[in-house]
């Protein structure tokens, strides 16, 4: 997992709709939609996502996440994790 003190933001090409409490996430290359890698994020991570705005570290966000879903620290540390894991691998998010 990165550091709990790094902060991260959405990465320009990526363009959200946002779906009740679910967002979609389409990939856009030389201005065309990649419809073949399409991500949809549930509640905790419509969540995350919101909170990925480029001044609040992870750490900011996992007590957020505590406080919002009644979670303990470890929970939503690895719960973080695995989100920024596979966010960072899609190149969805950045430093």
């Amino acid at each position: 997992m990165a550091d709990l003190d790094s902060v991260f933001s959405h990465s320009p090409n990526i363009v959200t709709r946002k779906t009740g409490n679910e967002y979609v996430l389409v990939p856009i290359a030389n201005n065309i939609a990649d419809m073949n890698s399409v991500y949809t994020l549930n509640e905790t991570g419509a969540f995350i996502w919101e909170h990925l705005d480029g001044k609040k570290s992870l750490r900011e966000i996992v007590d957020s996440l505590t406080e919002e879903y009644d979670i303990d620290f470890d929970s939503a540390s690895k719960d973080m994790s695995e989100f920024i894991d596979n966010m960072t691998k899609y190149l969805i998010i950045r430093k």
